[in-house]
């Protein structure tokens, strides 16, 4: 593989580091609204919300560190390789099913309305979440087992470029994970189809909750668009292949692109859907904001006003009382 000159590789490496910064910023502020206030544990729109924020998050430092490492050290140990690459599939696995929980989740509560606290309780919530990684490990971890029967014991000694193809190489992994993408897609796909229609006829059919409907269809809608952002980590090898054939010179230019259109713009969705338009969630997030400005500022204020009190009542300078207006 053609190595990228130093220059490139440095502002490739910057801009991955940059934008996984701010990415983790934002979903370390939505996840610290959330587990600032214990509103949101007994709802489960909002635990499954949070579940897939830290899983991107996850997925996403994974990714980055893979990213990095293949230009720090180019070839890692197979054994940790491994690690890296199934921690990564499993949160990748993990999105749209959680996308899929939460289309249902939102069905329930517009068009079985009395039923919803009934159905979507906490305890449920949990189980759901635990069978979700299920879902998403019990395909991927077969192929270590495979390789574990079909490597020797020295292949784990030795180093390779992280990609799933150079750990995991026995051919029929390769038509299995076919299979299942096609399977959890077709599902997910469907999932989301069946829940943004039966909700678009609900917000036609009632005139009292029609606005809470609409939200609901909209946040759907947004679902497929993520989705659907997901699903190129599973055409994007297909599509990589016939766009090195066309430019093989720029190689490590299509595995940028490739990395940065997969694996870090469907993140930024997450956030927006519930820490930017639910407004319930937005109220808390921007105390938040503002909690931290006022934090920030009153430790910027703090040593003057220690030397204003350290000059004491027969001072020249009169000092005046200072309301304190924070939350």
């Amino acid at each position: 593989m053609v190595r990228d000159t130093f220059t490139s590789a440095f502002i490739k490496n910057l801009i991955v580091v940059v934008i996984w910064f701010i990415l983790s910023y934002i979903n370390g502020a939505v996840v610290a609204t959330f587990s600032r206030h214990r509103v949101f544990y007994e709802d489960p729109r909002y635990i499954l919300f949070i579940h897939m924020v830290i899983n991107d998050g996850i997925q996403l430092a994974i990714t980055t560190t893979l990213f990095l490492l293949s230009y720090i050290l180019y070839t890692i140990n197979v054994s940790f390789c491994c690690f890296f690459i199934l921690l990564a599939v499993f949160t990748t696995r993990n999105t749209p099913v959680n996308l899929a929980s939460m289309a249902i989740e939102r069905y329930i509560a517009i068009c079985i309305p009395l039923r919803h606290a009934e159905i979507c309780t906490v305890h449920r919530t949990y189980i759901l979440i635990g069978l979700i990684w299920f879902i998403s490990v019990a395909p991927d971890i077969t192929d270590l087992f495979v390789t574990l029967a079909t490597e020797s014991l020295s292949f784990f000694h030795t180093s390779v470029f992280c990609l799933r193809h150079n750990v995991f190489k026995d051919p029929i992994l390769a038509y299995k994970r076919q299979v299942f993408d096609i399977l959890y897609f077709s599902f997910v796909f469907l999932t989301l189809v069946y829940t943004y229609l039966r909700v678009l006829f609900a917000a036609r059919a009632l005139s009292t909750e029609r606005t809470s409907a609409e939200r609901a269809r909209n946040t759907i809608l947004l679902h497929g668009a993520q989705l659907l952002m997901c699903m190129l980590s599973y055409i994007s090898p297909s599509v990589e292949i016939v766009l090195r054939f066309l430019f093989p010179r720029n190689v490590s230019e299509i595995r940028f692109a490739n990395y940065i259109i997969v694996y870090i713009l469907p993140r930024f969705l997450s956030p927006i859907i519930y820490g930017v338009r639910d407004q319930k969630f937005r109220k808390y997030l921007r105390r938040y904001f503002v909690s931290d400005w006022c934090s920030a500022q009153s430790q910027r204020v703090k040593p003057g006003a220690e030397t204003e009190r350290k000059e004491g009542p027969g001072s020249s300078r009169a000092v005046p009382d200072i309301p304190d207006n924070r939350m």
